[in-house]
């Protein structure tokens, strides 16, 4: 028996900030150019390599470097959609890019998890993406989904089983930023077929989208980029994102890691135009910094992100904007705080997507709780966002004006009425039996524990199981026949 999900629940800004200025902008635009056209970047595909080279870019194909005009930049651009459709399992779930709201993600490619019955911490296995993304299904702050840690217990094809966990746990768009190869992305392909059900709804709404990293400074993959084009060839949008650590494989400058990363993003943005134009892309700029001391990773102030959200714009093309990811050790105030900022500022910048929720250590380790802790933010990030109804009945100046100096307010109908719709954490000031207030930690285990308990989505069919279960088999074969 499977239960109802529940709608998702976008943040919806009732007013926007702009971080750059128009001058600031055009530093950012004519610096990539310049990067692109000057410095150039490594490419050791020889399939994209060709690419480029017919749509007029100068090629050194020994050394396997590309350099681009603005002008071939700016052409290629030209055909990029504004906005498009991420399906979901079913309608309801799909997202509209064109909408002005943000859809946010859970995080992803975590390779150690709490164990959600023992608590012992372990490596990662499919059912951890199972079970992960069924949390993620019932709660309406996530709209999509990434398979938040890596199914080792099945080392030949992790990624595709990574998506088939995702695909029979939630009714929502499943974005994979694991898919990097030009094998498991035919076979990618392929299972997104079988979930969409139709050619039609494939091409209208594809029930998954790939994310390719680009290689700091300057660099792509061969494996990644081939990966790209197939994905772009078949209709699924495909995004890259740029993740430079500043004093390591970025300058020691704020403004000199973005306009590295955002050359980046173009360089491989572009070459999809080239190959498929029209086909769908996004921007994602999330950076990292180098601790001189440590040499260890650790993120940017939150308006780094936002400013991604900006350049993707400036660009033409939608964004995943960085938010909610976390540095921090475990789940507690860093990791709160953090989450928070990033996020709100992004929707203000008016990403389209986001994400990065449920993860901590730097994206690495799943602790079951995390996502309803981070659900928590979101709410408050939702208030804030909102704009202040101050209509008559809201600014109740009839009701201030009955119960009058010293009187009180619990006694009228309209504080019964409107208390009702007032939002109340179920995790957050939560009174025990002994009416002390209980951790909020141990309310979100508890609820996480619930939803496992209770919420099942509605599965695949029986047909579409087995279909997936057949492609999974087959990519192992290819895979094994290979080593």
């Amino acid at each position: 028996m499977f239960s109802e999900t529940p709608p998702i629940e976008p943040l919806a800004p009732a007013y926007h900030l702009r971080i750059l200025s128009d001058e600031q902008l055009e530093k950012f635009k004519s610096s990539a150019f310049q990067i692109l056209e000057k410095t150039g970047f490594h490419c050791p595909s020889e399939r994209a390599l060709k690419i480029y080279t017919e749509h007029g870019a100068e090629v050194e194909f020994e050394n396997q470097i590309v350099k681009m005009s603005a002008a071939v930049i700016l052409d290629a651009l030209a055909h990029a959609p504004r906005h498009y459709t991420m399906g979901g399992r079913s309608e309801a779930f799909d997202l509209d890019l064109s909408k002005p709201v943000t859809y946010e993600a859970t995080d992803g490619t975590g390779t150690m998890t709490i164990d959600y019955v023992t608590r012992e911490l372990r490596s990662s296995i499919k059912d951890d993406v199972a079970k992960s993304a069924r949390v993620s299904d019932y709660l309406s702050s996530i709209s999509f989904y990434w398979p938040m840690v890596s199914a080792q217990d099945h080392p030949i094809a992790p990624s595709l089983h990574e998506l088939d966990a995702s695909f029979n746990n939630t009714l929502k768009h499943v974005q994979t930023p694991t898919v990097v190869e030009e094998i498991t992305t035919r076979y990618a392909v392929e299972m997104a077929r079988v979930v969409a059900g139709s050619e039609e709804r494939m091409k209208k709404s594809p029930p998954l989208s790939l994310l390719i990293c680009t290689i700091a400074p300057l660099a792509q993959d061969v494996g990644a980029m081939e990966a790209a084009l197939v994905a772009a060839e078949a209709g699924i949008p495909v995004g890259f994102m740029s993740m430079p650590n500043t004093g390591s494989t970025a300058p020691a400058t704020i403004a000199g890691t973005i306009v590295q990363g955002d050359a980046e993003i173009l360089s491989a943005i572009v070459l999809i135009q080239m190959a498929y134009p029209g086909a769908s892309v996004y921007h994602s700029f999330m950076p990292g910094m180098t601790h001189p001391h440590t040499g260890a990773y650790y993120g940017h102030e939150s308006y780094v992100y936002a400013i991604g959200v900006e350049l993707a714009h400036m660009w033409g093309v939608p964004t995943l904007a960085g938010t909610f990811g976390s540095g921090a050790q475990s789940v507690g105030w860093q990791s709160g705080v953090a989450g928070g900022k990033t996020s709100l500022l992004c929707a203000l910048c008016g990403a389209e997507t986001g994400s990065g929720m449920g993860l901590v250590r730097g994206s690495t380790l799943l602790v079951p709780e995390a996502l309803v802790l981070d659900t928590e933010q979101y709410r408050g990030i939702q208030a804030d966002l909102e704009e202040l109804n101050t209509t008559p009945e809201y600014m109740a100046l009839d009701v201030i004006d009955a119960v009058g100096p010293k009187g009180h307010f619990l006694r009228e109908r309209h504080t019964r009425e409107f208390f009702r719709k007032l939002r109340f954490s179920d995790v957050v000031y939560v009174p025990a039996k002994e009416e002390k207030y209980r951790d909020p930690l141990d309310a979100a285990l508890e609820k996480t524990d619930w939803i496992l308990e209770n919420h099942h989505p509605e599965p695949l069919s029986d047909t579409q199981q087995k279909e997936l279960t057949k492609i999974i088999q087959a990519a192992e074969k290819e895979l094994s026949d290979k080593e």
